[in-house]
């Protein structure tokens, strides 16, 4: 057995490495003091949006020793996800989907905790200390811990910043109840840059380190249960599940190298999809073609709605039949953003008469909202 804390410390780190994490540190289970008054702001101002999981955990979210009075200390373990090229490059072809780069491989959740598990069962069996381990699906502010472990900061962008991985990383926890000599917090290293600020389509930022989840493209393509608000449908382009921008356009990022985890690497089905062949997919072809993607937890309605908004941001009126196919659609939401997608690539008359047969047939009164404002002049 080792004869220190200092050794147990070095021995969870090396271990961690070998399992294929990319970066390890330790904080004490009483890290991030501030978390608490931080995350009670957000939630009072309403900018967690509909996601009512945060508000149902928030005290247990807000400090490990709420969540695990019994831990001491929290191995904060992280994966660097740096897609190969540029994710923003994609945004120029308007006839394809843009997939945020985390969900381009295989969920990141069940890689994560994989390997998490396989450490907590080596903490657990070398040292007969007690874990718990969380990958992102448990009230645990990940980001906070982080800092405080030393691994990186929470940007301007509210997303952490390491100076090796950029903006790339995955975050898990591990806590345990040995006492782990601490790794110093990370300081913010952001400066007067405000690149991701002014980087966001829908300026989503209230401020500096305050984003306005209503209002982020991410939420609204993949949280967001609800019909698109049509303020923000033009700004998503071509972007259908998540949004890279205030990421991609960290400086940070000059230093990151792309993911050594093959589960990570772009799956070449997702790479730039065709707008016309995802409008097409049933719920078994949505299933089949996002096995093991954190996509597939969306669900093919939402996914749809979003190909749809897509669809009508191309300015390519060959996609107007795919559109149209599906203003039968089963789904309210995929029936009012095939309205939506056709009266942007339709020609005036031809929607027009599109509306008179179709508009007054329709029983969802969203679905008929979104008719009539279609023809509404701008």
């Amino acid at each position: 057995m080792p004869s220190s804390t200092a050794d147990i410390r070095d021995e969870i780190l090396a271990e961690a490495r070998e399992l294929g994490f990319d970066a390890v540190r330790i904080a004490p289970a009483e890290a991030a003091p501030d978390a608490r008054a931080h995350l009670a702001q957000y939630l009072a101002e309403g900018r967690h949006g509909d996601m009512a999981w945060m508000e149902k955990n928030a005290d247990k979210r807000a400090a490990p020793l709420t969540l695990w009075p019994e831990a001491k200390s929290v191995v904060v373990v992280a994966c660097n996800y740096a897609p190969e090229n540029n994710p923003l490059d994609a945004l120029a072809q308007r006839t394809r989907g843009v997939i945020s780069a985390y969900a381009k491989g295989d969920d990141y959740h069940d890689v994560m905790k994989a390997k998490l598990r396989r450490l907590a069962e080596f903490v657990h069996r070398r040292f007969g200390a007690e874990v718990k381990l969380f990958v992102d699906t448990a009230p645990v502010m990940e980001k906070p811990l982080a800092q405080a472990a030393g691994l990186g900061w929470q940007g301007k962008h509210t997303n952490l910043v390491s100076r090796e991985f950029g903006s790339w990383l995955f975050l898990g926890s591990l806590f345990t109840t040995l006492a782990l000599p601490a790794d110093a917090p990370e300081e913010d290293h952001c400066g007067a840059c405000r690149r991701c600020l002014d980087a966001c389509p829908t300026n989503a930022f209230t401020a500096p380190y305050r984003i306005d989840a209503r209002r982020c493209i991410a939420y609204l393509t993949i949280e967001s249960k609800e019909h698109i608000p049509p303020e923000f449908r033009e700004a998503i382009g071509n972007r259908i599940y998540g949004c890279d921008d205030c990421l991609a356009v960290c400086p940070w990022n000059k230093f990151a190298q792309r993911s050594r985890e093959a589960r990570f690497h772009v799956r070449e089905t997702l790479r730039a999809p065709s707008l016309e062949e995802l409008a097409r997919l049933d719920d078994a072809a949505f299933r089949a073609l996002f096995r093991a993607s954190p996509i597939k937890r969306t669900g093919r309605d939402r996914f749809v709605r979003n190909v749809l908004i897509a669809i009508g941001n191309s300015g390519d009126a060959s996609l107007a039949p795919s559109a149209e196919a599906l203003l039968d659609d089963p789904s309210p939401l995929v029936r009012a953003m095939a309205v939506w997608a056709l009266g942007r690539l339709l020609e005036g008359d031809a929607f027009s008469d599109l509306a008179d047969k179709r508009a007054s047939n329709e029983y969802d009164d969203a679905v008929r909202t979104e008719w009539h404002r279609a023809r509404l002049p701008e």
